[in-house]
């Protein structure tokens, strides 16, 4: 097997130190790779005793990926055994269905101890779980030692060393419920939130959230800044009074004329100004581009009724 995969590939010396410490079963656990597929394994594992477990020897497949132990495994399980599902990929939090809450240092061991420590667990709904009755599962748990793989020929009946009584054996049984318990605590970690700093990170950037932290004195310059157009002395832009040409030798009806004239343009300051948006969301160029257009418009049609009243007045005379 070593001559079809590169052994320079982490994932590949990672396997094959673990096939080497896992060679030998226990009396709770045995793993090991196919002949011709490094990245899949078999495994077997003992009930939890004191649980409706007890008893059963449980088969199934361990998937790798290429990207192991970057990323988490795969867990199928084959043996019937009424917790989870039979060949469908269950959901533990260090299986793939969750790569956030996997480590690197977990190893197959872990996932086997995993297993062992999550089978009396309730399932919750999570993909692949079973909820059968306690007298289903110790059926199932009777009937598991019967189970022979095809893929790999093992016998459920020989695969795992007689179960030992002693400190050995207790000590393996604590030891998957404290990893089950620890692992099962940061998937809920993980699930319902994250540390506060990564919350700080995480969190989406908000305009609300910004001016709520301005100071009060820069808010309230804020809110009173005026959109409208002014020159550096504060004072707001008037358009310029037309000028009108001054002729001591007026007639009369030039006179009212030019009256009228000055009329329209004294109060044509006050119609532009209050044509002057008052917005503060107005754009301050716009403003001033419209305040010109107006301006020249007026001025244009005031140098116009001017030009006409004196031709009309020369006319007269003529």
């Amino acid at each position: 097997m070593e001559a079809r995969y590169n052994l320079k590939s982490p994932a590949v010396k990672r396997l094959m130190k673990e096939a080497a410490e896992l060679k030998d079963p226990t009396d709770h656990y045995h793993a090991q790779p196919l002949e011709d597929n490094l990245f899949e394994w078999h495994f077997t594992v003992r009930g939890p005793p004191d649980s409706d477990f007890d008893g059963g020897v449980y088969h199934g497949r361990i998937v790798l990926p290429p990207e192991y132990p970057m990323k988490p495994p795969s867990i199928i399980l084959l043996t019937a055994n009424g917790r989870f599902e039979v060949g469908k990929k269950i959901c533990l939090s260090i299986s793939g269905h969750h790569p956030e809450t996997w480590q690197p240092s977990w190893s197959i061991r872990t996932a086997l101890l995993a297993i062992i420590g999550f089978m009396p667990t309730k399932g919750e709904g999570a993909i692949g779980s079973l909820d059968y009755t306690p007298e289903e599962r110790r059926a199932l748990a009777k009937k598991s030692q019967e189970f022979c793989c095809e893929a790999c020929g093992c016998t459920m009946k020989d695969v795992l060393l007689p179960l030992k009584s002693g400190s050995d054996s207790s000590k393996a049984d604590q030891e998957a419920k404290e990893l089950a318990r620890q692992i099962s605590f940061k998937a809920e970690v993980n699930s319902s939130g994250k540390t506060i700093a990564e919350s700080d990170l995480s969190h989406p950037f908000s305009l609300n959230d910004l001016q709520d932290n301005i100071p009060t004195t820069f808010q309230g310059a804020t809110a009173s800044t005026s959109y409208a157009v002014q020159n550096p002395s504060g004072e707001s832009l008037q358009p310029p009074a037309p000028p009108v040409a001054k002729n001591t030798s007026m007639s009369p009806r030039q006179r009212r004329a030019q009256q009228q004239s000055q009329r329209r343009s004294s109060s044509s300051p006050d119609v532009i100004q209050g044509l002057q948006p008052r917005d503060n969301h107005t754009d301050h160029g716009g403003s001033a581009v419209l305040i010109v257009i107006l301006t020249l418009a007026l001025a244009a049609l005031i140098f116009r009724r001017i030009y006409l009243a004196n031709e009309y007045i020369f006319d007269f005379e003529l």
